[in-house]
């Protein structure tokens, strides 16, 4: 019995010996090895380009290769591909190189690196190293500098000068209606659409400088990723609004020869006296706010604004379109937020009535000789009507006193 149990043992191992496959030995196993990826290398690059490796087929040992430190450039090309100098090299240099990607989705995936470009104000290098530089050296510091700049002279301007204007905007006397409703909501959902754009670019490009250190990362980064998507969205409702103000007060802002003499007077607000210059309904620093200060930077930075978006077919899809977007862009928002610092200025503290002006849309008829002494006698002699609208004029204020002005 024990003899025929120890040889049931022994037919069973001789059978599943002959089963189990025969081990590789050791030099025909790495021999495999070795070329498996001069295997994967040997695939033509049918999409032409640079081609580096498999990133399933990379060792993380790639120096313990059989002679490694004597392979040449064209040997690790073969046996290691994107372990070479010349694949690297012309990575640098922006040669486009394979990607599975489509090209209609990411036009750029075989590029790592851009090609060199020299934008305004930037060393000629990479073109992602250009924009950083003019962002970072230019825009950013010399923007925020305009800003301060334009807030001190503002405030200098009030100390030294204070409020234009003496007649009040609600005296006795006839009504003329300034601004109908219609214009006053458009101008109202512009500058709404502005601050709003205004206050979150100023957060995203300039938050990490005065809010980052008092509020932290955490809040800070809330906060920009809110303003963020507030910016993208509030972008559509200032594009309409403007184009609305535009084609509303565009013909009351041509150039005249009346507008020459403000020019040359400055308006009279830097002379001794405080009598200003005679101007039609706007004045030339108001003509030249609208045409430089919202109507011609308004148009690029909204159709560059489009294209950050990616809101306008074909293009936004580059990276070099981006960025020249982004410098436009930025760029004249804070030209538009220094001249419309001004103008906020001006339609608030700095001349008396017109925040009420454009509140309620009427003026008294001394308010008007004082301010627009041309539109004041246009008005008289009927060529331009006192009332515009169907709305009713709001009565004069109780109490008002008229002050005594020349109507020369």
């Amino acid at each position: 019995m024990k003899h025929l149990l120890i040889a049931m043992l022994l037919a069973g191992g001789a059978a599943w010996a002959q089963q189990a496959p025969a081990p590789a030995p050791a030099s025909a196993a790495s021999a495999a090895s070795a070329a498996a990826p001069a295997q994967a290398a040997a695939v033509p690059a049918t999409s032409g380009g640079i081609r580096s490796q498999n990133i399933f087929e990379v060792k993380p040992d790639a120096s313990a290769d059989p002679g490694y430190a004597e392979q040449s450039n064209g040997e690790r090309a073969r046996v290691q591909p994107g372990n070479n100098a010349p694949m690297w090299r012309q990575v640098g240099q922006g040669v486009t190189g394979y990607s599975s990607l489509p090209v209609t989705q990411a036009p750029e995936a075989g590029n790592l690196i851009q090609p060199f470009v020299q934008y305004p104000g930037s060393r000629y290098t990479n073109a992602g190293e250009a924009w950083r530089e003019v962002r970072n050296r230019w825009i950013i510091p010399y923007g925020a500098a305009l800003l301060v700049i334009t807030l001190l002279a503002l405030a200098i301007f009030y100390f030294a000068k204070g409020p234009m204007g003496h007649a009040p905007v609600d005296g006795p006397g006839r009504r003329i209606e300034r601004f109908t409703p219609f214009e006053r909501a458009a101008h109202w959902a512009n500058a709404i659409a502005f601050c709003t754009l205004a206050i979150s670019g100023i957060v995203m490009a300039f938050g990490k400088f005065f809010l980052l250190p008092i509020m932290g990362s955490t809040l800070f980064g809330w906060l920009a990723y809110v303003l963020k998507n507030v910016h993208n969205f509030m972008g559509p409702l200032f594009a309409v609004s403007l184009a609305v103000i535009i084609l509303t007060f565009v013909k009351d802002n041509i150039a005249t020869m009346a507008d020459w003499i403000w020019v040359k007077r400055a308006g009279g607000m830097l002379g001794g006296g405080d009598e200003e210059v005679p101007s039609h309904r706007f004045n030339a620093g108001e003509k030249g706010m609208f045409w430089w200060g919202i109507t011609i930077p308004g148009i690029f930075v909204v159709l560059s604004g489009l294209v950050l978006d990616k809101l306008i077919p074909g293009w936004g899809v580059l990276r070099g379109e981006m960025q020249v977007a982004h410098m436009v862009h930025a760029t004249l928002a804070v030209w538009m937020m220094a001249l419309l610092l001004g103008h906020i200025y001006m339609g608030t503290i700095g001349m008396r009535g017109a925040y009420k002006a454009m509140k309620t849309g009427y003026v008294s008829e001394e308010w008007a000789q004082e301010h627009h002494a041309l539109w004041a006698k246009d008005i008289r002699d009927g060529k331009i009507p006192a009332q515009r609208s169907a709305e009713r004029p709001p009565l004069p204020a109780a109490g008002t006193a008229t002050v005594a002005r020349s109507t020369t």
